[in-house]
């Protein structure tokens, strides 16, 4: 069965973006090569964001890096669907189950901190990637928010890129024993 794949930088302090939303320190990190971006998307065929997300990603100056997968976008705002993705207004339970009974790869939850708390609350995250940025923020946007209930993962995996270190974890289905 497909799994839904939080896949993510955040600052050794836990902060995905700058207050204002800029994400420019994580190209001050020292990585190796591409960090298992590459190797990543091979296992991936859709991806999921919040709308907020979705156009700083259209602001980047390059071509539109998910045009092999496809995109929804999580939106309140804007409807129906562009040239790169189609816009979601229901729940995110309703389109992870949708997209869960389809074949194919696994399901990238790109971001923002806002649709991975709803995500949360539900239940919806099944493997956690979180490639930690050696910098302290200070301040910004927590990629986990408070409000969703206490969920326990495993370690599953750790990978250095340079400085740059990848820990992945998976979701447990229900609360171990004695853990």
């Amino acid at each position: 069965m497909r799994e839904t794949v939080l896949y993510i930088a955040m600052s050794l302090d836990g902060y995905i973006a700058r207050e204002d939303g800029a994400i420019d320190w994580l190209e001050a990190a020292e990585g190796e090569g591409d960090n298992g971006y590459g190797e990543f998307m091979q296992t991936i065929d859709t991806v999921i964001m919040g709308r907020k997300t979705y156009d700083q990603v259209l602001g980047f100056d390059m071509p539109f890096p998910y045009q092999e997968q496809e995109c929804y976008v999580f939106s309140s705002k804007k409807k129906g669907k562009d040239a790169h993705a189609v816009f979601w207004e229901g729940s995110p339970k309703e389109l992870m189950k949708d997209l869960k009974t389809k074949e194919g790869k696994d399901i990238w939850l790109v971001g923002g901190s806002d649709l991975l708390h709803d995500c949360m609350k539900e239940g919806l995250v099944d493997r956690y990637m979180i490639a930690i940025i050696p910098v302290l923020l200070g301040k910004g946007i927590p990629l986990f928010k408070s409000g969703f209930q206490e969920q326990h993962v495993k370690l599953t995996g750790t990978k250095e890129y340079g400085q740059i270190v990848m820990l992945s974890y998976e979701r447990l289905k229900s609360k171990p024993l004695n853990s």
